[in-house]
């Protein structure tokens, strides 16, 4: 062995086998974890010898591999945000698959970046797309991309919206101060805020945003919509694109998919679907003809990680003109140049469909959990998450005490508890303390929201592990809080 041999430094093991008997130890816990996940607390907080282990300064020198592991064992994995548990239903989460979970371990082993498109995770990605095509029934000669969720999921397609329908070559010019202020995009009142977020990104303004009222089942208002688009038209403005939702965050309503199409066809407008929550629901027969018109979008914002239950994270976009999607972002200079051979071949690189260069490998783990589980089923497991929200929607019916505040939408469900002979203000603060008991107590993590002045409890069934005992224990443990808090609530009343 050689001077520089000897002295030579990396960052892989100084021992293999020890670091393989320390990875299978993982596996095996990480087995275990998913498997008894009903044994552990759903969410606790972290008590401030826990919290204090998190203010320590920058490691400067190395420690054991094993260490390591039992600092995550002792600070990290008991104070689980809970998202894989059957009873999580606060933000819209799917609950992951072990497939995905072998895609991200590989992904993470191949570290490949999605640059180039002459190597096998290209290919990978391409064929989701593909796949993804064919769900929403999009043509062969879509585009599409996988991103982080749906927030960049929307900017994309916004971005592409705006350049398409600017009239000018924005890329060049930027913003024409004479446009800027001019550039008009229709959403409802329950649009997910993501997509203001964009607009204002894209240097259109919160302004822009025109959010049109909701119907009684809080699907947007053609009518208002059709005044409103006119109107601004009068105005001199110039309406650009409609954003339809198919599930809201709030109510899980989906907007009047082949109507916006037609609007959007007779005013020239871009039409975008926000299917962050809803899109994929197109494999589940109780739910597919509600999400009729789909398909007409010039692009749809998909998550995956939501109803499919991939592991964060992993959404997509898709783009019915390859065209215009590509002129959106392709910017190819000499480093990035093509070649007719090597790894540097192939026409569509996914780097000139978005605004990353640098790419993670989200694909594997999408590609292995649609192969080893196959449309059907997941369709199978959305229907039942839907039949579940109508079966915890029976159970508030059921109860003097319980109401519903919204229609019951794809799968979510938002009630309170309301005994009667109370002011809004004070049923307020009882459902409120309601949530924060079953939290707290780790019974289960619903949401919450506001809807027309009324707090309530909102439940998003997106978990392939929840059964409807799961709802028989929820509806209960409401109850008994509800019934302990109003209580004292009279009490202290003068």
């Amino acid at each position: 062995m050689n001077k520089e041999s000897a002295n030579f430094e990396t960052l892989d093991p100084e021992d293999w086998e020890r670091s393989k008997k320390l990875m299978h130890q993982m596996v095996d816990d990480a087995f275990d974890y998913v498997a008894n996940v009903r044994e552990r607390k759903i969410w606790q907080q972290m008590p401030e010898e826990i919290l204090a282990g998190f203010e320590t300064s920058v490691p400067k020198k190395p420690s054991r591999a094993e260490d390591v592991y039992k600092d995550l064992s002792k600070q990290v994995l008991p104070y689980n945000m809970g998202t894989i548990h059957p009873r999580f239903w606060p933000w819209y989460m799917g609950a992951g698959t072990i497939s995905g979970v072998m895609g991200d371990f590989w992904a993470s082993i191949m570290n490949p970046n999605l640059g180039g498109a002459n190597h096998a995770p290209h290919k990978v990605e391409e064929q989701v797309i593909n796949w993804l095509k064919e769900i929403m029934g999009f043509p062969k000669t879509a585009s599409g991309l996988l991103v982080s969720g749906g927030s960049m999921a929307n900017f994309t397609g916004l971005a592409i919206a705006r350049n398409f329908k600017s009239g000018y070559d924005i890329r060049k010019e930027g913003l024409r101060p004479d446009n800027a202020g001019k550039m008009v995009v229709y959403a409802s009142t329950e649009i997910h805020s993501c997509n203001q977020k964009a607009l204002e990104l894209l240097g259109m303004g919160a302004k822009s945003l025109h959010k049109i009222p909701v119907k009684k089942d809080y699907t947007i208002d053609l009518e208002a919509l059709q005044i409103q688009i006119k109107n601004d038209k009068d105005a001199g403005l110039k309406p650009i694109c409609i954003i339809g939702t198919s599930g809201t965050v709030n109510t899980g309503a989906i907007d009047p998919l082949n109507e916006l199409a037609d609007i959007c066809e007779s005013e020239n407008l871009w039409f975008h679907v926000d299917g962050a929550i809803g899109a994929v629901a197109l494999l589940a027969d109780n739910v597919r003809e509600q999400l009729a018109g789909i398909e007409r979008a010039d692009s749809v914002a998909l998550d995956l990680h939501k109803w499919l239950h991939m592991p964060f994270e992993a959404a997509g976009v898709l783009v019915k003109n390859q065209e215009v999607h590509k002129n959106t972002f392709s910017l190819i200079p000499e480093y990035l140049e093509k070649n007719t051979r090597g790894i540097a071949s192939g026409e569509n690189w996914f780097s000139e469909y978005g605004l990353q260069l640098s790419r993670r490998f989200r694909a594997l783990k999408i590609w292995m959990s649609l192969k080893e589980h196959g449309t059907e089923k997941f369709g199978r497991m959305i229907a039942r998450n839907v039949e579940q929200a109508k079966c915890l929607g029976r159970l508030v019916d059921d109860s003097d005490d319980l109401e519903l505040v919204a229609p019951i939408g794809l799968d979510i469900v938002c009630f309170r508890y309301n005994p009667r002979g109370m002011t809004m203000e004070q049923l307020n603060a009882i459902n409120k303390e309601i949530k924060l008991q079953l939290e707290e107590k780790a019974i289960a993590l619903p949401g919450y929201t506001t809807l027309n002045g009324l707090y309530c409890i909102r439940v998003a069934i997106a978990n392939h592990r929840c059964t409807n005992e799961d709802f028989d224990e929820l509806i209960a443990k409401v109850l008994e809080f509800g019934v302990a808090i109003a209580s004292a609530t009279r009490v202290e009343q003068p």
